[in-house]
């Protein structure tokens, strides 16, 4: 879906925006990261962030519900993180992660007793209903948008702002919600877990302004947010505990500090000076700093990284390359390990082989390409022999960011007689060249990590033919009705163990005809201060869980 906060087009450059959405060894089996077991309540928490500004509106957010605002809402469920590392759907204002009914199209929950809001006045299911119909209004744009397109008569609701309600959204008592849907969807569960379903008092959220000071139904409220200083959280005394499964909170206060230069915050969290030792970085570790790290022991061990994260890949526009041969001829032709190297070594990413990402259930690892990770010339020189064309020359769109390793796909396509000519362009134009209707480049690289973990979140936004162009992140501009059609009886199959096999089908066939190829699973190292605990990250997302970290000690 478009509008994604994880999907990073320069690998990496995500980092910036953790907060408004850990090097220890990696276990792609068991959470990561600094975890004592137990939660010591008290004491101020600093988050250090590069960003100047803080606009904490639901309607609005692409935040993870594990990182920021995790704090501050709740949703009808949540992210829970387990011992293994695996990150499940639970509960969270709802008793249950959802009821079925009319073959998946209808998704009936019920509210805990004894919720209330930061302001003290009960959270009632008219309350999440007004909140999410916040997000279909045109002021309120850049939000997450499953809902939107799931949600029957949804194509035509533009808020509640001049009075009109979205009819597919019941609430026939203030603890009953219920939700219509135009075809069966076995994910909705994760769905209704995302920054939209954060229950708003009913018509009390304005249509611009709310993102500075909204009403909290998390463990903090915020009690002060200035732009280009600090905001600061603080305990929500009507957040009750026993209602919620997920959240520990452990400090007193949580002080995001905004506009931190990332390379002076890092250096202050490894010599633990000031507040140092009390805070952690939103953004992954700069070079320089994270190299110092890794030499010395004391700092390392303040270190945290993720297991395998977003999928970077290489896209090949198909509406160009239209050759399967010559596109398979890519898969061989590139050099993995020289694009590891390039995004700064092992520690960057372990080689990827499928679409579906690790951490995600129903994932099959496979390699229909099996090579050394260098490449494989000869075979590569094979394939564009059976294409029947010469090798073509291509033309590799790229940001500035992205120098290193477009040089590395560009030197080792090479070899197999490809020529690629680089075409530099500014952040904005490249992103607006990748999702337009134009489509003018052959190749790209890119990054994609799912909004939540489900073979869904990986494979629609990026090969569902009907996501090419218009502002959407179909980069290979690739259309398969097979593959449409198996992303359709997925999506639609509610039993999620044999949707899983469905998925694995759809990434299967998918890479048969090489749109893409997957270079590596991208890791992501943060850093924390030396008091800083339970800054854990699960298989998914490649991200530390902020509604677990604490403090070792209050004082």
């Amino acid at each position: 879906m478009k509008n994604n906060a994880w999907r990073v087009f320069a690998a990496g450059a995500c980092a910036a925006v953790l907060a408004l959405s850990g090097c220890g060894a990696s276990n792609d089996n068991a959470a990561t990261g600094s975890a004592s077991g137990t939660t010591v309540k008290g004491g101020t928490l600093n988050v250090l962030l590069s960003s100047t500004e803080m606009d904490l509106d639901p309607a609005k957010s692409q935040g993870l519900p594990t990182t920021t605002n995790g704090n501050i809402f709740r949703r009808l469920t949540a992210w829970k993180i387990t011992d293994k590392g695996e990150t499940k759907v639970v509960p969270d204002l709802a008793t249950d992660t959802g009821k079925s009914s009319d073959d998946g199209k209808t998704w009936t929950y019920t509210l805990k007793d004894g919720l209330k809001f930061s302001d003290g006045t009960p959270i009632t299911s008219k309350d999440v209903k007004y909140g999410l119909e916040r997000s279909f209004a045109d002021s309120l744009t850049g939000g997450l948008s499953y809902h939107k397109t799931l949600l029957e008569g949804a194509q035509d609701y533009h808020g509640p702002f001049d009075g009109q309600e979205l009819s597919s959204i019941e609430t026939p008592n203030d603890k009953t919600i219920i939700f219509h849907l135009n075809a069966p969807f076995g994910d909705w569960p994760w769905v209704v877990s995302l920054a939209a379903f954060t229950p708003v008092p009913d018509g009390k959220g304005p249509a611009s302004g709310y993102g500075k000071l909204p009403v909290a139904s998390g463990p903090y409220k915020v009690e002060s947010n200035e732009a280009g200083k600090q905001a600061v959280f603080v305990r929500n005394t009507y957040w009750d505990k026993k209602t919620d499964p997920v959240r520990t909170a452990g400090p007193d206060k949580i002080v995001f500090k905004m506009g931190q230069d990332t390379s002076v915050a890092a250096q202050s969290i490894m010599q633990g000076t000031g507040e140092g030792k009390n805070s952690f970085l939103s953004g992954f570790v700069p070079a320089a700093q994270l190299a110092q790290a890794q030499a010395n022991p004391n700092y390392k061990k303040l270190l945290t990284t993720s297991g395998d994260g977003a999928l970077e890949y290489l896209a090949i526009n198909t509406q160009h390359v239209k050759n399967v041969k010559i596109r398979q001829a890519l898969q061989y032709a590139v050099d993995k390990k020289a694009y590891q190297t390039a995004s700064g070594g092992e520690i960057a990413g372990n080689f990827a082989t499928t679409l579906i990402t690790p951490g995600i259930e129903g994932r099959e690892d496979y390699d229909l390409y099996k090579a050394d990770p260098t490449g494989d010339v000869d075979k590569a020189k094979q394939l564009i022999k059976e294409s029947g064309e010469q090798a073509p020359t291509l033309k590799l769109i790229a940001t500035s960011a992205q120098a290193e390793t477009a040089s590395s796909i560009q030197t080792s396509l090479k070899r197999a007689g490809v020529k690629v000519d680089i075409q530099t362009l500014n952040d904005d134009v490249y992103s607006d060249t990748l999702t337009n209707d134009k489509g003018d480049y052959d190749l790209a690289i890119s990054s994609w990590q799912p909004d939540f973990p489900s073979p869904y979140a990986n494979i629609s936004p990026l090969f569902d033919s009907s996501q090419i162009g218009h502002g959407n992140y179909n980069l290979a501009r690739y259309a398969n009705p097979k593959v449409d059609e198996l992303i359709k009886k997925a999506t639609e199959t509610i039993d999620q163990t044999e949707a899983g096999k469905i998925w694995a089908e759809a990434d299967k066939t998918i890479m048969a005809d090489a749109p893409v190829v997957p270079l590596i699973y991208s890791k992501n190292t943060f850093i924390h201060g030396s008091n800083v605990t339970n800054f854990v990250i699960g298989n998914f997302p490649a991200y530390p869980d902020y509604t677990q970290v604490s403090l070792a000690s209050a004082n």
